[in-house]
């Protein structure tokens, strides 16, 4: 008995796109970016999928380090409010600093999901 093999890219016919040479580059650079060959990334394209280029990824662990941060920076602001005995000695000037600290980080948060909304 023969088994019926089930068709495989390679072995189907290609879809040609004409195309100009600044468009074909644009196309390219757009792969590259994505992380992908021309022809996976022209295949996620045509068949709808969005595809997400390797600098979402980055930003995204951009933000996870920035949280990171604003939760440590949390921490030490509430064991300071809650008047903890190994925090006797901050003083206020020291509590603007971390007040000021956690709304640069704030704003970095802000500047890089507008970054990735705006892709």
């Amino acid at each position: 008995m023969e088994q019926e093999q089930e068709p495989t890219r390679k072995g189907s016919t290609p879809i040609k796109v004409y195309c100009l040479p600044e468009e074909k580059a644009q196309i390219a650079e757009n792969a590259k970016a994505a992380g992908l060959s021309l022809s996976t990334f022209l295949l996620r394209v045509g068949a709808g999928f969005e595809v997400h280029t390797v600098l979402d990824y980055q930003r995204i662990e951009e933000l996870a380090r920035v949280n990171g941060d604003l939760g440590r920076l949390g921490g030490l602001l509430k064991l300071w409010l809650t008047n903890d005995e190994r925090l006797r000695e901050v003083r206020a000037e020291e509590l603007h600093a971390l007040l000021n600290k956690i709304e640069r980080n704030q704003e970095a948060m802000r500047t890089i999901m507008q970054k990735v909304l705006a892709r």
